[in-house]
């Protein structure tokens, strides 16, 4: 994929109507050698320049740690969740360790994963006291192709709260303290927007002691405005979902995301990573007409769970150009979609991948090549992503932004690539 390197110059594009940049790369293995490509994010909000190294270097450490698992063997989902525990590592991501705290003080973690081969899926919600909320989530998919449980009961795919703290523990995944998954800076993001709450309500409590008449004479009495992470100035500051989509040698594609929630969020406030259709999708061909689609989402969880984001961009990506197929779907199904008519600041971003066999491996039963197309969009002022195939020396990453003027929520950036994955003679 070296054609790939130059990615981080390509222009982005912020009008509906105009075209994206699509990079070309052709990557070619001998026979033995491990074949696959993960695509990562570190969320759609806001990425500052002091900690754009962080970002990377997080989105190249998950592709790498996914990367790992394909060329050890490893299928798709196993890929996504090695690339998902590493994000859900980072202090610098709100997904596990590091995630924002609600109104108690506490972390409570959302999480799903989706496997394309068996369409199975796991998922939990407002999870406390769990490291790695994704690996939750990955036995839960797992527990569900055993069958059904005892006097014929059916195996949960998603559960929330204490209930799934406890189920998770009793499978043998070990509990951590919130304590110990909090970090110095999302402590002082809390501490602070808890002091401007208590100042938003005294001065909502003084204004109704007011009359009408005598309302203005009071300078204080200024809007609070918005909680946004220390240091950034952004309204789509804390939206830091992470996710990855991957696809493996035997053409299977796996999807993931995990989330600490929005800062000050109401406990028990479940956001899109949990949601089925909104956070992730993952659905192998069942078709040779048809292509394997996986995508990962990040943004405002509200905004996502009411446009089912994720199953509309992977329904999108059957049309013959992706990139105008991806562009429509975020412009028509999210940007101006019916279901958020009431809304003037749509953030969310996608990740999204897509695959199918090529040239004459369409009449072979063993998959010896993959085009693969993978993309990116958002809506918010920045989004973190990362790439790499099993063939890769190294991960490539870039911090995708809205270009100068463009306003966040209103307008999108979309790029993309194309790698066919293929073999070679010795």
């Amino acid at each position: 994929m070296e054609n790939l390197k130059n990615s981080t110059d390509c222009k982005e594009t912020v009008s509906p109507l105009n075209s994206g940049s699509f990079l070309n790369s052709t990557v070619s293995r001998r026979d033995g050698e491990a074949m696959g490509f993960v695509l990562v994010h570190a969320g759609a909000g806001y990425h500052s320049e002091s900690k754009a190294k962080e970002y990377k270097h997080v989105c190249k450490r998950a592709c790498q740690r996914a990367v790992d698992r394909l060329r050890a063997g490893g299928m798709a989902l196993e890929a996504v969740t090695a690339a998902l525990i590493e994000l859900e590592d980072s202090p610098f991501t709100n997904a596990g360790t590091g995630s924002n705290l609600n109104l108690s003080g506490e972390i409570e973690c959302d999480a799903s994963i989706m496997d394309g081969k068996s369409l199975n899926y796991g998922a939990v919600g407002a999870l406390s006291g769990i490291k790695n909320p994704v690996l939750v989530a990955r036995r839960l998919l797992s527990e569900t192709q055993k069958g059904k449980l005892s006097a014929g009961r059916i195996p949960p795919c998603f559960l929330v709260g204490k209930g799934a703290e406890q189920w998770a523990i009793s499978h043998g995944i070990p509990a951590c303290p919130t304590e110990k998954m909090t970090t110095k800076f999302s402590l002082s993001g809390y501490k602070r927007n808890k002091r401007k709450m208590e100042l938003a309500e005294q001065v909502e409590t003084k204004r109704k002691r007011q009359s009408c008449e005598h309302e203005n004479d009071f300078g204080c009495l200024e809007p609070v405005g918005d909680f946004m992470v220390e240091g950034e100035e952004n309204n789509s500051a804390c939206l830091d979902t992470v996710g990855a989509v991957v696809v493996d040698r035997e053409g299977n594609v796996a999807a993931a995301v995990s989330s600490g929630g929005l800062a000050m969020k109401h406990p028990g406030r479940v956001g899109q990573a949990a949601h089925y259709g909104c956070g992730c999708w993952a659905e192998n061909a069942r078709d040779i007409s048809l292509h394997s689609t996986a995508v990962s989402t990040s943004g405002s969880g509200e905004h996502l769970i009411r446009t089912m984001l994720a199953r509309e961009c992977s329904t999108a990506m059957q049309a013959e150009n992706t990139h105008q197929a991806l562009l429509e779907a975020m412009q028509n199904k999210f940007i101006s979609s019916p279901f958020l008519a009431g809304e003037d600041c749509v953030l969310g971003g996608v990740i999204v991948l897509r695959c199918c066999t090529c040239g004459e491996a369409q009449r072979s039963e063993d998959i010896q090549a993959l085009l693969v197309e993978f993309l990116w969009s958002h809506t918010t002022e920045s989004m973190c992503v990362g790439y790499m195939s099993a063939q890769d020396s190294k991960a490539r990453t870039h911090i995708s932004r809205l270009p100068p003027g463009a306003v966040a929520g209103q307008s999108l950036a979309i790029e993309g690539g194309v790698c066919r994955l293929g073999t070679m003679s010795d």
